[in-house]
């Protein structure tokens, strides 16, 4: 527990800081976050970064994470490219014999989309108008679900939500931590300019505390899957990256689609 606090206390008073400062050194620190997360996906299926197939990603990965509103890269380079890529990517199932295969292929491109579409939107949500508040929404949503589904969990817990993918999650602590979630949406409707009113801003968080959830059983999915306990050792006492944001990167794309659009 001391660790983990430690831990803690060390990556918040590098990463809010940037948050509130946004701009390039944001856009930098989600680059790098987004390449150590891919790292830890492909590691599962000991794929390393450094490989031909690793590089092949990362170049994909940077594509994808490139600003919207960027004038060095626009959607009509990245979708050719992103093509090539996977091109590429498939051609080299060939050139390996087969030791790197279609599945392979295809895991190195899902694991792009999982990763780069979550962290890409990290930083689009910052450079937004009032994009602080947004991203401060976002990381208070995912915290409250968590602790508010750990306490109705614990309280309340009695029937499983997914044994299979993760035996200690509750239906009580599901619904629980999307509950919780209604406090942040109150407070946020009454303290700032926020584009729903607070009836639709509640059920918006909602569905942002579920796919917040969701996101998280996803990595246990795919952690389970690959029989791994945390996707990598970077942060003592909380695993990986990946462990730390699989429900933010669920999270902030739902954000920019049912709530900064609406500004």
């Amino acid at each position: 527990m001391k660790t983990r606090t430690i831990t803690a206390i060390i990556a918040m008073a590098v990463f809010l800081p940037v948050v509130i400062y946004g701009q390039l050194p944001l856009l930098v620190m989600a680059y790098l976050l987004a390449i150590v997360a891919l790292k830890e996906v492909l590691n599962m299926k000991n794929i390393k970064l450094y490989s031909l197939p690793g590089i092949f990603s990362v170049i994909a990965l940077c594509l994808i994470m490139s600003p919207q509103k960027s004038e060095l890269v626009s959607l009509d380079y990245q979708v050719p490219f992103l093509i090539l890529m996977s091109l590429i990517m498939l051609s080299y199932t060939v050139m390996s014999k087969n030791k790197f295969n279609f599945v392979d292929a295809s895991f190195c491109m899902l694991a792009v989309a999982y990763v780069g579409i979550g962290f890409m939107y990290f930083y689009e949500t910052r450079a937004a108008e009032n994009g602080l508040v947004f991203i401060l929404f976002a990381l208070l949503v995912v915290w409250v679900t968590d602790t508010g589904a750990y306490i109705f969990g614990r309280l309340f817990g009695k029937n499983k939500l997914w044994p299979e993918i993760s035996p200690n999650k509750t239906i009580e602590g599901f619904v629980g931590g999307i509950a919780c979630s209604t406090i942040i949406a109150i407070i946020f409707s009454i303290n700032y300019n926020m584009p729903l009113s607070i009836i639709p801003l509640i059920l918006v968080t909602w569905l942002f505390s579920m796919f917040g959830q969701l996101g998280d059983l996803v990595e246990s999915a795919l952690k389970r899957h690959f029989d791994v306990k945390d996707s990598g050792n970077l942060l003592p006492g909380h695993g990986g990256i990946l462990d730390r944001f699989d429900s933010f990167i669920f999270v902030l794309p739902l954000m920019n689609i049912f709530l900064i659009n609406f500004q």
